[in-house]
């Protein structure tokens, strides 16, 4: 999967900066990156093999758990293009706060 942008993940761990965790966040986020760039996902079913925990929150906007579920990513799929897009990541408690359905980057 080709996934737009790796400079979201980037900028958000940079936000963190001086964090005690981010050093785990940084690590979490690049497993994550590596993983998903090695899928070659079909469905949301093929999603859900690689992450059971990941919730489907739509036929192409998906919401992942990021190190314990202290931090969550939303993402958008077209499994056409095999092209994954972030649309936001915040901690847990933040992701109450926005709709998952709506969110775009930046928002």
């Amino acid at each position: 999967m080709r996934i737009i942008a790796r400079s979201s993940l980037r900028d958000f761990v940079a936000s963190k900066d001086g964090h005690k965790d981010q050093p785990a966040l940084t690590a979490a986020l690049n497993a994550w990156f590596a993983e998903v760039s090695k899928a070659s996902w079909a469905s949301t079913a093929d999603v859900k093999r690689l992450y059971a925990t990941a919730s489907i929150v739509s036929a192409d906007r998906i919401v992942f758990n990021i190190k314990g579920n202290d931090y969550r990513l939303v993402v958008a799929v077209d499994f056409e293009k095999a092209i994954v897009w972030i649309k936001w990541i915040g901690t847990h408690k933040d992701y109450d706060r926005i709709d998952v359905k709506e969110v775009e980057h930046g928002g």
